[in-house]
């Protein structure tokens, strides 16, 4: 019953090729259950998102992982041989370290960020809504939540806010400096724009323009800090009026094309405007960035400013990782304590079906009218000799083949004492 994750990441694999296999939310119910069809496939789950698209299985051996890798290129209509080298496989106890480095943020492009954790939660659900979810990976989802609340609590990995949207607004502040008097436009309305929303907000800027396909959401946001709502096919009209646009959607083509953004700056008359595209795929065409006086960024232009603010989380990074070394041996120990199950089940099957036998057999001398005292004697040496015979049979067979392995075995399973 192997375990495999198949997946790539902001460090194996460049935003043009992340772009391209992203799920969008409506897909990915019916993209497990297509999955969950393939040959091998036991459970599944999928975390998919900006930065990340990795596959969590249970699969029958470890031939079915080729199968999901084609799978994934399938679904996303690319070459299985052009995606493999962007791919990496972690397998059982390494699958198990993987989940439970990403769900605390450890394995992010900002350390420790917490958005991961919610993302790891929200594909834990879909999973149990496709039904691709069984006992290994609910069990393993539920641990990494677990091992995740702990990092937070003891260690300092959650301290000294770092994010994307964080990163963005230091940039943001690097070329502006006092954000005060500048406009915002935020194009989408999830929990990034949000969370940059109130970074802006911290650092001066007044004025924000929240562009979103729900316009009641839009609303929403807007007017938690006195900003202007509009729908999305309002962009274009309201470009020039932005210093700083920053986009997070889950748009599967781009909003802001080459154009708009030129014919906006000539209506701004040359005044700079500072692009951030955090999703993926991209809301704003690429081109734009050749633009004179338009600084486009994407989210792994971020990583500089990042750096620069995420070292006080090293050492907090180092205590989690010990904490994932204990972690990962107590799953281990679970899981192989599965392959005992049947056995134990058996076991205590033949022991009840004995008990059942030799109980009906007492009550009915009971019930004829033989002395209590000779039943219960008779229920009790009949019952230990029904129990004892086989595992007595079995060590003298392997005493009589010289089987010294089997008989240590026996004494171990047993709880034999020689000393006694």
């Amino acid at each position: 019953m192997p375990l495999f994750t198949l997946g790539l990441n902001h460090k194996s694999a460049p935003l043009t090729v992340r772009e391209r296999v992203v799920f969008d939310a409506q897909r990915v119910v019916p993209a497990l259950e297509q999955l969950k069809e393939r040959d091998g496939v036991r459970e599944a789950a999928l975390i998919s998102t900006c930065n990340r698209t990795e596959v969590y299985t249970v699969l029958e051996d470890s031939v079915a992982a080729n199968s999901v890798l084609h799978w994934l290129a399938e679904s996303h209509q690319v070459d299985p041989g052009w995606l493999r080298p962007y791919m990496y496989i972690h397998q059982d106890a390494d699958m198990v370290r993987h989940l439970l480095r990403v769900t605390p943020g450890l394995d992010s492009l900002v350390l420790g960020e917490p958005q991961i954790g919610g993302q790891a939660k929200t594909a834990y659900q879909e999973a149990l809504n496709a039904g691709t979810l069984g006992r290994v990976l609910d069990r393993l989802f539920q641990y990494a939540f677990s091992v995740s609340k702990q990092i937070r609590t003891e260690t300092g990995i959650g301290s000294n806010p770092v994010s994307v949207a964080f990163a963005a607004v230091t940039l943001a502040r690097q070329i502006f400096g006092n954000l005060d008097g500048y406009t915002g436009l935020l194009i989408g309305a999830g929990e990034t724009i949000e969370l940059t929303a109130r970074h802006l907000h911290e650092q001066g800027m007044r004025r924000f323009i929240v562009a979103n396909r729900s316009r009641e959401r839009a609303r929403e946001l807007a007017e938690q800090y006195g900003g202007q709502a509009i729908d999305l096919g309002a962009l274009p009209d309201h470009v020039a009026e932005a210093d700083v646009i920053i986009s997070s959607t889950g748009s599967q083509l781009p909003l802001l094309g080459k154009g708009s953004v030129e014919r906006a700056v000539r209506r701004r008359k040359h005044k700079p405007i500072f692009m951030v595209d955090i999703a993926v795929p991209r809301d704003i065409e690429p081109e734009v960035g050749q633009l004179d006086d338009v600084y486009l960024y994407t989210v792994d232009d971020l990583q500089e400013v990042i750096a620069d603010n995420m070292r006080s989380r090293q050492e907090a990074a180092r205590q989690a990782e010990e904490i994932i070394d204990l972690q990962v041996e107590r799953f281990q120990q679970w899981l192989r304590s599965l392959d005992s199950v049947p056995a134990i089940r058996r076991y205590r099957e033949q022991g009840e079906a004995h008990r059942d036998e030799i109980l009906a057999r007492a009550q009915r001398r009971l019930n004829r009218g033989d002395d209590p005292a000779e039943v219960m004697e008779y229920l009790a040496h009949t019952l230990a000799n029904r129990l004892m015979h086989q595992p007595t049979a079995r060590l003298r067979e392997a005493s009589e083949n010289g089987r010294a392995d089997l008989l240590e075995s026996g004494r171990f399973l047993l709880g034999i004492d020689d000393q006694q």
